[in-house]
């Protein structure tokens, strides 16, 4: 804010003060009468000579209503994508698992099958219902291992995005209050440098 700047923003405080204090006061009340248009002639006046961080001030603080809820959104929609991309990859691994569980069942039932064709050739019926039973129990355990190898690597997956969404909003919200103090300090310094400005002009 320049020295005539701050010149004029105090005459017209001035203006204003005086004005208020010379107004013709109402009978039987502590109120005033005072000319609506010369007073909001002065206000308006001394708005263009306010320094600008006093509307960067007002611009950000209109503003944080809508910061904050596209931060909430934009976590809002992060999260949903992570929520859908660990259910779809749970829901593959599901079904990878169950098409292994059918593949060792069949190949179990073959195993039966081609030991009861080939009796008189083995040793003992036993020994292929053993054999059948150990290879499917195999490949069970493996495709049950599978599936919850990949179940937890879709909950790390679907955690980290989640995590990701919260630092974003954090990082949005702290960059706001950081823009919000500067402006505040800003124009905490034009209204202090106001302030001595009336008190040299009143000494």
């Amino acid at each position: 804010m320049t020295d005539q700047a701050l010149r004029r923003a105090d005459q017209l405080l001035s203006e204003l003060i005086e004005l208020v204090e010379t107004a013709r006061t109402v009978p039987m009340s502590a109120s005033c009468v005072v000319p609506r248009e010369h007073v909001l002639d002065l206000l308006d006046e001394l708005r263009e000579v306010m320094p600008p961080e006093m509307d960067e001030a007002r611009r950000l603080i209109a503003q944080r209503d809508s910061l904050l809820r596209n931060a909430d959104e934009s976590a809002a929609d992060t999260r949903a994508r992570s929520q859908a991309e660990a259910e779809t990859i749970l829901a593959d691994a599901q079904h990878h698992a169950q098409e292994l569980r059918h593949s060792a069942e069949a190949r179990a039932h073959e195993i039966v099958e081609s030991g009861r064709a080939e009796h008189g050739q083995l040793v003992s019926a036993s020994g292929v219902h053993r054999a059948a039973n150990e290879s499917a129990a195999q490949q069970r355990a493996e495709a049950e291992h599978y599936d919850a190898q990949v179940r937890g690597e879709a909950d790390r997956y679907a955690l980290a995005l989640r995590a990701d969404a919260e630092g974003y909003v954090d990082r949005t919200l702290a960059d706001l209050v950081a823009i919000l103090h500067r402006a505040t300090a800003a124009a905490e310094q034009g209204r202090q440098a106001l302030a001595r400005r009336r008190g040299d002009a009143d000494s």
